[in-house]
């Protein structure tokens, strides 16, 4: 709800005043002089029902007073009609769930997190794509097929957990996590159509090579951007000891070079993060290269509720003015 004209509002300020007028002018206002006959012997005499009750009628005309001025200010209840035109991206994100994407290189807690979060980030901008999600390591998954509905493509996100963690084989299958993000688009008929592919390894599994899959996405009229995700060096990553859970250094690989055939291939980019931040940033990128190509219009269509509000107003009015010609009468 809005309010066509707000600053009658201010008027409202004048309420309170209104209502403590009595009392300051008891207060601040001598009264007359005049002889009157002794009333001590009644002061502790029950007041009536009609004397407790009297403060009602000027509650109800403060609160009519209001209401009169909130119709000024003219409520309204606005509709929003939403409409697009034209076509986004239809976009496929190939993420790496191998057990290496669980060194401790990224905040807040390890690489597979960290691009969870981004991803989550980037997904939130792209309001007119569809999205689909597949996860890689030794063999691929759709964990969700492209999809304009969001939400549930978030739900799925949160729950991608490492190889590991869920009982399967270890490894790198970049060709294969690449060949299922392009099967995912090939039936699309947008002109643009965009596979994300993140990994912080080297490819080690999978049927299919990289480069294979990367000529059948370039067929298919798919880009593709590829990323990195790790440091160099050596990397704390978690394991699981004798005595529970210790830490190990091990040595970071990751294949760049074929990486970058892969983007420069279909068109693409290839994209190095050492950290979350560097990793949002690419994600930021990528989101400025692949624009939507949408227009859209919004239409909003208000309805006056003055009406709604003068009505009581009124009602209370006249309750006040009944009252104080019939219960609440007094005498001159």
């Amino acid at each position: 709800m809005t309010f066509a004209s707000p600053w009658f509002l201010l008027l409202l300020l004048l309420i309170p005043l209104l209502a403590a007028k009595p009392f300051l002018l008891k207060k601040y206002t001598r009264p007359a002089g005049m002889r009157y006959a002794d009333t001590r012997f009644f002061a502790d005499a029950p007041r009536s029902w009609r004397q407790m009750a009297r403060p009602v009628l000027p509650a109800l005309r403060l609160l009519a007073l209001s209401l009169v001025i909130i119709a000024l200010a003219r409520p309204q209840m606005g509709h929003t009609r939403e409409v697009v035109k034209g076509e986004g991206v239809d976009i496929a994100l190939a993420l790496d769930i191998s057990g290496s994407m669980a060194s401790l290189d990224f905040e807040p807690k390890n690489r597979l997190e960290a691009a969870k979060q981004v991803i989550k980030n980037f997904v939130e901008e792209r309001k007119y794509d569809r999205i689909g999600l597949v996860v890689f390591a030794r063999q691929a998954f759709n964990q969700a097929p492209p999809t304009i509905d969001h939400r549930v493509l978030e739900r799925l996100l949160a729950q991608v957990k490492l190889s590991t963690d869920l009982g399967l084989d270890d490894g790198t299958a970049i060709g294969l996590g690449l060949a299922n993000a392009a099967n995912m688009l090939k039936d699309s008929t947008v002109k643009s159509k965009v596979v994300i592919l993140l990994t912080d390894g080297v490819n080690n599994a999978g049927e299919i090579d990289p480069l294979t899959a990367a000529e059948a996405a370039k067929a298919l009229g798919i880009k593709v951007y590829t990323i990195g995700a790790a440091k160099t060096g050596e990397v704390p990553v978690p394991q699981q000891g004798f005595f529970g859970p210790t830490v190990v250094y091990r040595q970071s690989e990751i294949d760049e070079d074929l990486l970058r055939q892969i983007a420069e291939k279909t068109g693409g980019r290839y994209f190095r993060a050492e950290d979350t931040a560097g990793l949002q940033q690419i994600y930021d990128e990528i989101n400025k290269l692949e624009k939507s190509q949408v227009e859209i219009r919004r239409y909003t269509r208000y309805r006056e509720l003055a009406g709604w509000v003068l009505i009581p107003a009124l009602v209370f009015l006249l309750l006040e003015l009944i009252l104080r010609k019939t219960i609440f009468r007094t005498i001159p």
